[in-house]
């Protein structure tokens, strides 16, 4: 593997290491707010959740959905929690109680140190509601929905600078599903009176639900008539699962990843041609992870309860090597992956899980995505690797190890993640870097466990990262030893 100062893909962009919620299952109710417990703060917020969330330094969290906006009337969810109605919330077959809403949220999210992506809902509403929202979110006052906004307690504007144009309108599950026409008028239609409003925002378009969605790319192609000139970004989703239990197969995921940027990057710039435009349209990658262990019991949930335990996988091994591949993949297209969101943050798919009224614990997800949140800040760079391959069922000439690099010019920094895919041998990764003299290993960070399967609980914490990993400096060449199937960090830096 060689690394160069010179060989750059594009300074990373920090919201790639965003994340998500959703009023889904326990991620508010229970997750981030449960005013009965005792870490509650005075507005009910959980302060052992804003810990860890401030310990993983997230750097954008998008709200309210998900599937739920598309069915959300936002005006439900401000002004006196005891005038607030009750709703069926339909995407989840839920009872939303509206107790917690855009007010409080944005809240938390100072708390946390995060920004916010709203979405807006182009389900069952659409131009009309936006705008109102957008002035009520942005505008300083002197107009109705900015000065309801003043009288709810917020005297300045949230200036809320990114906003999501729906969300999976691609999708027949969907409240208010789409044909790509549709969508791609009612979404430049609401583009250009949101901007009327505030010119400043950023937009993401919708792209495909998944790379398995019998429309894509054409979706793509055909939104993008419509939004080109309106949206900044189009949005990607994408989940992966380990049903047939062939680790081999599914730690090699990030390979499908990979293509699905890479051809949704080919239909943008497809139509930047067709259009003569000058603009580049950017990648959100605002939904991603693991998620299949919870389906099934997901299915037995009695319908409108309030905050049920929906979408709670708990995260094995093999799991977390998987998302730290994920996350080197967005790293190396940081020229074009600006925003991503882990979906989601607390408890529904997530890398921090709470019992109500409780403990809470760090998922074996935990680990990848905090070191590379907080570690792969920086210029991405585009190391030379030359590395063993191997077939598996759906995958041919995958390498067995995985990696991406990220320098940081100002603290002279140089931080590789790696993955060693290998199921039964270690590999020794010799890496070329003498365009980083007098660089040194500060630390080797090491996630590998012998059972694949092993997951975390609030009893026990089988997966956490251990600092012995073996790596040295010598004439410009780092030799590190991976262990087999593992997630490394190794930062070097020079003193």
């Amino acid at each position: 593997m060689t690394v160069d100062k010179d060989f750059k893909i594009a300074e990373v962009d920090k919201r790639i290491y965003g994340s998500f919620i959703e009023h889904l299952g326990r991620a508010v109710y229970g997750g981030i707010y449960e005013p009965d417990h005792e870490t509650a703060d005075e507005q009910g917020f959980r302060e052992d959740v804003i810990k860890l969330v401030k310990e993983l330094q997230v750097p954008i969290v998008r709200y309210p959905g998900g599937n739920m906006v598309s069915a959300y009337n936002w005006e439900d969810g401000v002004g006196p929690k005891q005038d607030r109605p009750r709703r069926l919330e339909l995407a989840w077959r839920v009872t939303e109680t509206n107790e917690i809403g855009t007010n409080e949220f944005m809240d938390w999210a100072k708390k946390v140190n995060t920004d916010v992506m709203m979405a807006v809902n182009l389900g069952t509403r659409g131009i009309d509601a936006a705008r109102n929202l957008i002035e009520y979110m942005n505008h300083p006052g002197g107009t109705y929905w900015s000065d309801l906004r003043r009288s709810h307690g917020s005297e300045l504007p949230y200036n809320i600078k990114t906003w999501c144009l729906g969300n999976e309108m691609d999708g027949p599950w969907q409240v208010g599903h789409k044909t790509a026409d549709e969508y791609g008028r009612l979404a430049a239609e609401t583009a250009k009176a949101m901007r009327l409003v505030d010119p400043t925002i950023e937009l993401v378009s919708c792209g495909s639900s998944n790379s398995n969605m019998p429309t894509f790319p054409e979706w793509e192609a055909k939104t993008l008539e419509h939004t080109y000139e309106f949206a900044d970004y189009i949005s990607l989703h994408q989940y992966y699962g380990n049903r047939s239990h062939d680790t081999a197969n599914f730690i090699a995921k990030s390979l499908d990843m990979d293509n699905f940027i890479q051809t949704v990057i080919a239909t943008c710039d497809y139509m930047k041609a067709k259009k003569r435009s000058k603009k580049t349209i950017n990648l959100s990658f605002d939904e991603w992870n693991v998620w299949f262990h919870s389906r099934e019991q997901d299915k037995e949930i009695e319908p409108w309860t309030i905050a049920p335990p929906q979408l709670e996988d708990v995260y094995t091994f093999e799991d977390a090597i998987l998302v730290g591949s994920m996350l080197n993949t967005m790293l190396k297209h940081a020229d074009r992956v600006k925003m991503a969101c882990m979906a989601q943050l607390v408890n529904v798919i997530a890398p921090i899980m709470t019992e109500t009224g409780g403990g809470i614990f760090k998922q074996t997800i935990f680990y990848p995505y905090y070191y590379t949140s907080v570690y792969g800040r920086g210029i991405a760079l585009s190391p030379v690797v030359h590395s063993p391959k191997y077939d598996s069922k759906d995958f041919t000439d995958v390498p067995y190890l995985d990696t991406s690099v990220v320098y940081n010019e100002v603290k002279n920094e140089v931080v590789i993640f790696a993955t060693n895919r290998h199921l039964e041998m270690p590999l020794q990764v010799d890496i070329d870097i003498r365009s980083f003299e007098g660089y040194n290993v500060v630390e080797h960070v090491v996630l590998e466990k012998d059972n694949v399967k092993a997951t975390n609980s609030l009893k026990k914490e089988q997966i956490k990262p251990h600092y012995n990993g073996e790596s040295y400096v010598q004439n410009g060449n780092v030799t590190t030893i991976l262990p087999k199937l593992s997630w490394n960090m190794i930062r070097l830096n020079k003193r």
